[in-house]
């Protein structure tokens, strides 16, 4: 499956210890916060999700680039850790032309926001309501690939997400993963609806 990413809005800064080194710290991702529209879903992930690739090999990565790596788990350089809020990320960043122009850049303010690219091994879905007219995806368990500071938000790669959603709500869930609307015009609306949507996807 391909990787996903997202991108969320929270804090990146700087972090100077008593010796002087500086740390890039932020969050990667948020837990129990409904994102943006991802293009005919919502999602949200759960606490834990990232639980099972805290001791795998993850890189700190800026902008996503292979060519412009901050850390490495696997050298501790980077130290991940699930806290009350989500993800959180700590690099100590290598003494580079590309990571120091990035430190001025997050001091500034400039930079501003995180990324991580995963890959969902755990989810289920939630049909839409009154209260919540698109369908939300609920990540459970991910593979953690990346993650780090971005400049500037790309548009999230969510085909394989939204693929999963037609299937699913094409085909049905297994009881207690979805509620489903509760009238026949809502049904059939939602069955129009996923057809609209696999129309699109063919087109991809």
């Amino acid at each position: 499956m391909k990787i996903e990413r997202r991108i969320i809005t929270t804090e990146v800064r700087m972090v100077e210890g008593e010796d002087g080194t500086r740390t890039i710290r932020g969050h990667g991702a948020v837990f129990n916060a409904m994102s943006e529209d991802l293009g005919g879903f919502r999602e949200i992930i759960m606490p834990g999700a990232f639980s099972e690739s805290l001791g795998d090999d993850v890189r700190g990565l800026f902008n996503h680039d292979p060519n412009l790596i901050l850390g490495r788990t696997a050298s501790q350089t980077m130290a991940l850790v699930e806290d009350e809020d989500g993800l959180l990320y700590e690099i100590d960043p290598p003494d580079t032309q590309y990571a120091r122009d990035l430190q001025v850049s997050i001091d500034r303010g400039d930079v501003s926001q995180s990324s991580f690219g995963f890959r969902a091994l755990e989810e289920s879905w939630r049909h839409p309501t009154e209260e919540e007219p698109l369908p939300v995806r609920v990540l459970h368990r991910v593979k953690l690939y990346d993650t780090g500071p971005v400049t500037f938000p790309a548009y999230p790669d969510t085909s394989a997400a939204v693929r999963d959603m037609a299937k699913l709500m094409a085909e049905g869930a297994p009881a207690g993963e979805v509620t489903g609307p509760d009238t026949e015009q809502e049904r059939v609306a939602g069955r129009l609806a996923n057809l609209r949507r696999r129309l699109l996807l063919v087109e991809l």
